[in-house]
């Protein structure tokens, strides 16, 4: 803990935080245990994405919306987080089940970076946003933000709906299937109260961006 947290420049006031933030699903359910990291992964989703969205906004007046958004989503991409992960050997920490620990998990991209976002959520906790805002532009301000790398079919998707201010998107995870180390999760786009698509992937990110692939593809809108 103590190598990790000199590598992340935070010392944490309580420890069980960043154990919590470590502990992959795979390995919680190895040893029985009810919590695993995917909880603090959600809530450092939302802090790494108001941090970025701040920064830039701060760095780049008069940069259009929709530019600061592609920004945004190539900044906090899987890939980029994977790379600010590799930085400080974070896959070294991660807490995996025999399984996962077996077929690279702490190499892969999906565990890594949401294991960074479960890391930033911890942060936040424990020290507040000052805290976590230090942490997080160590990296982004050094982040190859490369739009053409990125295709954010979920800000597409909702750049369109907002064409209607009646129109309300939302994502629901429909189901989640197969072993802990090789989890499936689909997820459904509902459109108002209708299920307008459905995506399947090994991340719920992914299956997300699948779903609102495939609303896209269903309205005829140009990928």
């Amino acid at each position: 803990m103590k190598e990790l947290e000199e590598k992340l420049g935070y010392t944490f006031k309580n420890k069980e935080l960043l154990s919590l933030a470590l502990t992959h699903s795979s390995y919680a359910n190895e040893k029985g245990k009810h919590q695993n990291n995917e909880r603090l992964e959600f809530l450092g989703d939302s802090v790494l994405g108001f941090i970025t969205a701040e920064y830039l906004f701060k760095a780049m007046p008069g940069t259009p919306e929709g530019e600061l958004t592609k920004l945004r989503a190539a900044a906090v991409c899987e890939k980029s987080l994977a790379k600010f992960a590799e930085k400080i050997d974070l896959g070294k920490y991660i807490k995996l089940g025999k399984g996962e620990l077996m077929s690279g998990g702490s190499e892969r991209p999906s565990i890594v970076s949401d294991a960074f976002e479960s890391v930033i959520a911890a942060i936040y906790l424990d020290g507040g946003i000052a805290s976590a805002r230090k942490f997080v532009l160590r990296f982004i301000k050094t982040a190859e933000m490369d739009v053409s790398l990125v295709t954010d079919y979920k800000t597409k998707l909702q750049e369109v709906v907002q064409r209607n201010p009646d129109e309300h998107l939302s994502y629901v995870l429909a189901a989640e299937s197969g072993p802990a180390h090789d989890k499936t999760f689909t997820v459904e786009v509902y459109l108002n109260s209708n299920c307008i698509s459905t995506g399947i992937g090994h991340s719920k990110k992914k299956a997300e961006q699948e779903a609102a692939k495939e609303a896209l593809i269903l309205m005829g809108i140009k990928l």
